[in-house]
């Protein structure tokens, strides 16, 4: 595997990970998550419209997600983003796994 694969494997989890959390909360719409990761991180993980789209196509594509469109809480269409059962059940899989690796690089920089 290349460098750039990994650091691409590496973001793609990263996103849907953080995807995937916010929609345990209750369905949302693209903006809206994107929104509510830049909040949640102090700003420190913007998530543009070039990242989350193809992983929100991606998750869908894997049947961890649902998109329907509906009414967003400003009255506008949007397509709004749920988990799904599948999701619901690989939630805690995806937690572990990325605990798993932060934990893993925390040795590595001496802070765990």
């Amino acid at each position: 595997m290349t460098k750039s694969k990994s650091r691409s494997d590496l973001l793609h989890s990263t996103v849907d990970m953080l995807i995937l959390r916010c929609l345990s909360h209750g369905p949302m719409h693209g903006w809206a998550i994107a929104k509510r990761i830049d909040q949640l991180s102090g700003k420190v993980l913007p998530v543009g419209q070039g990242s989350l789209y193809p992983a929100l196509y991606r998750l869908e594509y894997r049947g961890w997600i649902e998109g329907r469109w509906g009414t967003s809480e400003s009255g506008r269409e949007a397509k709004l983003y749920r988990l799904t059962r599948v999701g619901v059940k690989r939630l805690p899989e995806e937690d572990r796994e990325w605990r798993t690796f932060s934990a893993a690089v925390d040795r590595i920089l001496g802070i765990a």
